[in-house]
């Protein structure tokens, strides 16, 4: 039985490479150099399948792929629905966090119990995360140019991903206000597992080992 696994371009790509290797699988071309979705590996049953990073969990739910990798993030996001979640393979790195522009007063605000506008992509974690403090929000759902929303009025404060702080610092933003930690997960198809488990379950365990060294 053929393996697919599903990958994003970038980051994540780049720090599975060591996990697959340590399970004695490697790509025979690079996303970044070929315009190819589907990538062979030196195993002939086992390829990988090039994906937007949010669309990770859905190609891996309904069997697409057997196997991804994706942020804790996207999968808060996505809910989590029909997928097995066995290992952090702790790669990808970030914080999820509340922005502000410079000199607001964040905690004035919520203390006051105002109504906040927060722009993000994440709205599930960022709903969670302040109906656990009580604090009322008018969530704004963007894609991109986060940063841009509280310069120009459009939001009160934004939640997402940071890294080194150094986009929030060159647009006079800060972080006042940590939401979770993040890092990537290994998913796999509940189905799959069962129908593959023997071709499956070393690969999981091999990646596991890899992680724990």
């Amino acid at each position: 039985m053929s393996i697919t696994i599903a990958l994003s371009k970038g980051r994540i790509f780049e720090e599975t490479l060591p996990l697959l290797a340590a399970a004695g699988i490697e790509p025979l071309e690079s996303p970044d150099s070929s315009r190819k979705l589907i990538i062979d590996t030196n195993h002939a049953e086992i390829r990988l399948i090039i994906v937007r990073a949010t669309d990770v969990p859905t190609y891996v739910q309904y069997g697409a792929a057997d196997i991804g990798v994706a942020g804790h993030d996207v999968l808060l996001e996505h809910g989590g629905a029909g997928l097995y979640q066995p290992v952090d393979l702790r790669i990808a790195q970030c914080r999820l966090m509340v922005a502000t522009r410079v000199g607001f007063d964040y905690e004035a605000a919520v203390r006051q119990g105002a109504r906040l506008r927060v722009a993000t992509k994440y709205t599930e974690s960022a709903r969670q995360h302040f109906a656990k403090k009580g604090v009322h929000v008018d969530l704004i759902k963007l894609y991109g140019s986060m940063e841009l929303a509280p310069l120009v009025g459009l939001a009160d404060a934004i939640v997402d991903l940071v890294s080194t702080g150094s986009t929030l610092k060159a647009n006079q933003l800060v972080a006042v206000e940590h939401v979770l930690d993040v890092s990537s997960r290994l998913v796999v198809n509940q189905a799959a597992l069962k129908l593959k488990r023997k071709q499956l379950q070393p690969l999981l365990d091999q990646i596991a080992s890899a992680i724990s060294c």
